[in-house]
């Protein structure tokens, strides 16, 4: 299951290392169906997988480590494998904060063989907010591998439409910063 997960959805993508520091590698890639590009953040940081399941869990922790995030909550707990959750993104003046309402689901093989992780929006799970531009599309996955007993290998992948009219060129020139600084602050919080 791991590795067609991989194959099928790296095929779309023609990735291009823009960012490498700290031991983590940021890729970007352009869409065909979309003006702002994809995003592949790989890494190996310290901890398991329940570290980091615990991390990602902890919703309105995100604004310790993901990049910009304003305020997070959890919306719905479906089961500890699944929940809806509320992200705000802070963006500097004159645009306007984006959130998005986001469904996660966290597939852990019973074996720890792998960790599958992904999160889609659902822009009309909550009503819109006043002030806010709510994200229209937006997935993430997450590919996670123990290779030692103290060690993740994170594949990550970012897809997102903003919303709103935000230009594409705009966002794309700034595409490597957040994931990079999101993860080097992941890492930071694993180490704890």
């Amino acid at each position: 299951m791991c590795s067609g997960f991989v194959s099928s959805v790296t095929g779309q993508y023609n990735w291009k290392l823009s960012k490498e520091q700290d031991g983590i590698k940021v890729y970007q890639s352009a869409l065909p169906y979309s003006n702002y590009k994809g995003i592949k953040v790989e890494c190996i940081l310290e901890g398991n997988y329940d570290k980091l399941i615990a991390v990602l869990k902890n919703v309105s922790g995100q604004k310790d480590w993901v990049y910009h995030n304003q305020t997070a909550y959890i919306v719905k707990q479906v089961n500890p494998h699944e929940l809806y959750y509320y992200t705000e993104t802070s963006l500097p003046w004159p645009m306007s904060n984006r959130d998005a309402v986001v469904h996660m689901k966290i597939d852990k093989d019973s074996l720890n063989r792998f960790l599958n992780i992904t999160a889609v929006s659902v822009p009309d799970y909550i009503s819109e907010k006043s002030g806010k531009v709510r994200v229209t599309r937006s997935t993430v996955s997450w590919n996670v591998t123990m290779p030692t007993t103290n060690t993740i290998n994170i594949i990550y992948i970012f897809e997102a439409e903003p919303g709103g009219n935000l230009p594409a060129w705009i966002a794309n020139m700034f595409v490597d910063k957040g994931p990079y600084e999101s993860f080097k602050k992941l890492g930071e919080i694993l180490k704890q």
